[in-house]
């Protein structure tokens, strides 16, 4: 029996988590003693895994302040996570095209830069945990766009590359999916542009969740 697997980054694609990131990297950074670091540039960093983001955004900082700023997010996106402060919305749509792919028999997976715990957390305050077969996280694999967790997904579900698609909202998915040899779809909702993601190697991208699942085919 053929497995179809569709892969979904999580923050930009599923739900919209850039408040959380942004609130808790501007406060790890004022608790290195750092400048705080623009917000456009920390969007565009969604998706990488957290120590690669860092180094991104704080190219100029030592190992010992860039450790510091990492074990400060840590801190401070988890106290917001638990005390509920935490505010991840679905896109509008998103809900009902998950449901809709399992029906249709699809295998859902989701391959992030978020920590495991992070990833459960917000499938499980969307109720969508049990629609995921497979999930890969960034405190399992190196960052995108190392191809590890498609690589995995198609380990652990039995999918064939040619039967499977990744579907995110930056080049970095986008360029995943061409590491792993998967079909790489975008979506225009999230944290890169159109012309990114096509230059990421993006077969096409959607401007909804219905227009996705049209594609998705």
């Amino acid at each position: 029996m053929t497995v179809r697997l569709a892969l979904f980054d999580c923050d930009g694609t599923l739900v919209d988590g850039q408040a959380g990131v942004c609130n808790a990297m501007e406060a790890a950074f004022a608790d290195a003693g750092l400048p705080l670091p623009d917000r456009h540039l920390v969007r565009r960093i969604v998706g990488l895994s957290l120590p690669q983001a860092i180094r991104s955004l704080a190219p100029d900082a030592s190992e010992a302040q860039q450790a510091e700023i990492d074990l400060a997010y840590r801190s401070r996106f988890r106290a917001s996570r638990e005390s509920g402060a935490l505010v991840e919305p679905l896109y509008n749509g998103i809900a009902e095209l998950v449901a809709a792919l399992a029906v249709d028999g699809w295998t859902l997976g989701v391959a992030t830069g978020k920590s495991m715990r992070g990833l459960e957390h917000c499938l499980a305050t969307h109720s969508l945990t049990r629609h995921f077969t497979t999930l890969q996280t960034a405190d399992q694999h190196p960052s995108k766009p190392h191809p590890a967790m498609v690589q995995a997904a198609l380990a652990e579900t039995g999918a064939r590359c040619e039967d499977c698609v990744m579907i995110g909202d930056t080049a970095f998915d986008m360029a995943m999916a061409q590491a792993a040899g998967v079909r790489a779809l975008g979506v225009d909702w999230g944290y890169h542009t159109t012309h990114e993601l096509m230059q990421a190697g993006a077969e096409t991208v959607a401007t909804s969740p219905a227009h996705l699942r049209e594609l998705i085919g």
